[in-house]
């Protein structure tokens, strides 16, 4: 006999702690909370924390739409999609606009978010102290007492090393000109979308125990000195070799036999999404 799971997996007392964080942390925006991450059907370091964040939120009606770097077929995603599909029987999507929360790993979507929608991130280091000091009471005595010269240092060094700055993902942020957060490995690319989100916009570590939010309209800027200003990746002269965007993040594709670069969308949604918009107003045209 083969027993029902939990709706969302969870017990009800598992997604009350797990709502008290996340309240916290939207309450306190950038801070840490600490929470009791739950064992789950995946392993550690492959999204739990993202996971249990959207399985604590998800209603019946809800639409859920699942991401891994850009792609809704990866394995990672297509997988966690069949967990919450077969614990709650939720509508999945790959289109960013039908989503109303939206699971992500290491990218935000080209496609603009809404009030009305959620988006989760999974998040391996949720520290971005951890480089400056290993113990964990010395990061949150940091935190506590404002003090993030070693965040700017390691900027610095940096700068002094190789001309500019080198992060090329999850580059430290300042969430309402408090608390120091690392926005997940996200590319650079994506920090201006956080700044004044319209979308609310949930970090989850499970492997670390954290949770920490950026509310909608929140103000999110990249740590940067005054003569060496924040920069994201430029792909100024190339666009996607399939519908052809500019302006947005590419993945670069190398042929292993000719040797030449081509470029193509790293969001895949957003990238079909144009190409079905080109080929409909292509047959209308033909049409008329």
């Amino acid at each position: 006999m083969q027993t029902k799971p939990h709706f969302a997996f969870f017990d009800e007392g598992s997604k009350k702690e797990i709502r008290r964080a996340t309240l916290k942390a939207v309450a306190i925006p950038g801070y840490q909370v600490p929470f009791a991450s739950r064992e789950m059907p995946i392993a550690r370091g492959w999204g739990t924390g993202g996971l249990q964040l959207t399985l604590s939120l998800i209603g019946k009606k809800d639409v859920l739409k699942v991401i891994d770097q850009g792609a809704d077929e990866s394995v990672n995603a297509v997988s966690i999609k069949k967990l919450v599909q077969y614990t709650t029987g939720v509508a999945l999507t790959d289109h960013t606009a039908e989503a109303n929360i939206i699971q992500s790993r290491h990218r935000i979507p080209e496609h603009p978010l809404r009030e009305d929608q959620i988006l989760v991130l999974q998040v391996p280091n949720p520290e971005p102290l951890r480089k400056v000091d290993a113990r964990e009471y010395m990061t949150k005595r940091m935190h506590a007492e404002d003090d993030y010269s070693g965040a700017w240092l390691i900027l610095f060094e940096q700068i002094m090393k190789y001309g500019k700055m080198t992060t090329g993902a999850a580059h430290p942020v300042y969430v309402n000109g408090r608390y120091v957060m690392a926005p997940s490995p996200i590319p650079r690319f994506d920090n201006p979308k956080m700044y004044y989100s319209d979308a609310l916009i949930l970090l989850g570590a499970g492997r670390e125990k954290k949770i920490y939010a950026v509310p909608p309209y929140t103000n999110v800027e990249s740590l940067a000195f005054e003569d060496y200003p924040f920069s994201k990746e430029s792909f100024k002269g190339k666009q996607c070799k399939l519908c052809g965007a500019e302006e947005v993040f590419l993945d670069e594709i190398i042929n292993q036999e000719t040797g030449d670069r081509t470029y193509q969308c790293n969001d895949t949604s957003y990238c079909m999404e144009r190409l079905n918009s080109a080929q409909e107003k292509e047959v209308e045209s033909s049409y008329a």
